[in-house]
């Protein structure tokens, strides 16, 4: 063959053709159930965790960190959370802004769960 014979003739590719899956629609996926959001108490359970979750990985004695729970007649959930002595300004951080970011999370939390929430850190 000469070079524009060769040039003229279309390039094949020796790789196998992508299949396609047959969609079957006889059996749907397993969805699961969507979550409601009616229960406060496991909400308020789940910002409690959330709160001990990041205080405990900031701070250098996790054993010390404990959050408690309080709700009054207003339906207004107070978290305290306490920790050692020497790890408090890690938990507050610079101009305050680690705490204020564990209050912006438990802002979203509270608003999905439609309670109000408020943190205190003694």
């Amino acid at each position: 063959m000469s070079e524009a014979e060769e040039q003229e003739k279309p390039e094949t590719m020796d790789e196998p053709e992508e299949q396609e899956k047959p969609e079957t629609m006889d059996e749907p996926e397993e969805q699961a159930e969507p979550q409601t959001m009616s229960e406060p108490v496991i909400q308020g359970a789940d910002m409690k965790e959330l709160i001990e979750y990041i205080a405990k990985s900031i701070v250098d004695a996790p054993d010390d960190v404990k959050v408690d729970e309080e709700t009054d007649e207003e339906g207004l959930t107070t978290l305290k959370l306490q920790v050692a002595d020497e790890d408090k300004g890690r938990v507050i951080g610079k101009q305050g802004r680690i705490a204020e970011a564990m209050r912006a999370l438990l802002r979203v939390k509270a608003a999905k769960a439609s309670v109000r929430v408020r943190l205190e850190i003694v």
